[in-house]
């Protein structure tokens, strides 16, 4: 499909705002009625990870349910691609919408800085899952999200050095050669990462979406690097490593959390992906959830093994509703909530924001790799 086809559809749905009603009526009187908004890639390259942080949104959603609640909660749900363009369409149309007291999400970083003039105009709080880029919660920054925008995961001033140590351990006599794929996240991710890296090769920017990455390599090869850190997203990190191993590297690869996806062993090819060391602001639901949780979510979702950012997605989505069961019914209300107010994470973590919005404390970054072409969690990096 034409990509401004795709992007169209994308508005058209979005302006059309599908909802998913996820509340039981009182038995006495009908309730308050409100809506919280989520905001993610559901569709094209990147759907995976807002597909995964759906599934948590509404099995966090199901559990409020579940006790009868008084005030009614509705999910309005915006497909963003995980594109800039695409998302700065679509806000103006949430942000206008004044039964919308929250956003969860958006889920990437780019999308997030094109989300956030209309947001901010329209004072609508937002939490984050998974947008990580160091400027949004920098009040000193063009583009930040003071005083609206929150998130649960570790900004990229903490996943960078985890990223840098992480990939180099046991290697010895490393040397790094460091590529980004010049979105914000990926800029961003590298801009934190390169000073922490002890012996850097060479490093080079490729764009989003390349179909060539035969120049990359020569690079690399010839710098003698036997360590590649990858900052991007997953559709373009699994062509680059294929490239990589295609033309005869044999060193470590490793990426942050973008490239954090199910498909991307699949995309790579298992042999090419083998071994691939991943960071991520977030650890998996299902060494943090009750058993009883994980059989709830597995009959909700009919998934039995969550995908990346579930929890960070559920402790968002459990942030609000713990403000909606407290009364608060408007967006000034959810405002103060937010950022005066302290809340328990699904692995009995203390949640609370400092003024611009970050975790107070920071916040857990998990270290993963690629084992027969599945990801595997090994701890904290």
């Amino acid at each position: 499909m034409n990509k401004k086809v795709q992007r169209s559809l994308a508005v058209v749905s979005a302006a059309a705002l599908v909802f998913g009603v996820s509340a039981v009526s009182s038995a006495t009187a009908a309730p308050k009625s409100v809506s919280l908004a989520f905001q993610a890639p559901l569709t094209g390259s990147n759907a995976l990870t807002g597909q995964d942080e759906l599934t948590a949104a509404r099995f966090a959603l199901s559990e409020y349910n579940a006790t009868n609640p008084a005030i009614k909660v509705e999910l309005v749900i915006a497909d963003d691609q995980g594109l800039a363009d695409v998302a700065a369409l679509l806000a103006p149309g949430i942000a206008s919408n004044k039964k919308i007291i929250g956003l969860i999400g958006p889920a990437f970083s780019g999308a997030t800085q094109a989300s956030l003039p209309a947001y901010k105009a329209g004072r609508l709080p937002l939490i984050s899952m998974s947008a990580t880029r160091v400027s949004l919660t920098d009040r000193r920054a063009p583009v930040n999200g003071f005083p609206i925008f929150k998130r649960v995961v570790a900004n990229d001033k903490f996943q960078g050095p985890a990223l840098a140590r992480y990939a180099v351990k046991g290697v010895a006599s490393p040397s790094v050669y460091l590529v980004d794929d010049k979105t914000a996240y990926g800029k961003g991710l590298a801009d934190y990462t390169k000073p922490n890296i002890a012996k850097l090769a060479g490093s080079d920017s490729v764009p989003e979406n390349t179909s060539d990455y035969t120049s990359v390599v020569a690079k690399v090869k010839a710098s003698g690097a036997n360590v590649v850190i990858y900052c991007g997203y997953a559709p373009d990190a699994a062509k680059f490593v294929k490239a990589l191993r295609d033309g005869g590297y044999t060193g470590i690869f490793a990426a942050g959390d973008g490239v954090l996806k199910a498909t991307f062993p699949n995309n790579a090819g298992n042999a090419a992906a083998e071994g691939a060391r991943l960071t991520a602001a977030d650890v998996p639901f299902e060494d943090v959830a009750t058993p009883a949780q994980m059989v709830a979510y597995t009959k909700l979702t009919g998934i039995k093994v969550p995908g990346s950012y579930v929890t960070s997605t559920y402790n968002a989505t459990n942030i609000f509703l713990a403000c909606i069961k407290q009364g608060i019914v408007t967006r000034a209300g959810m405002q103060n909530c937010l950022t005066n107010g302290s809340f328990k994470g699904v692995a009995g973590d203390t949640i609370r924001f400092d003024r611009y919005g970050d975790i107070i404390g920071g916040a857990a970054v998990g270290a993963f790799t690629i084992k027969a072409g599945k990801i595997t969690y090994l701890g904290v990096a």
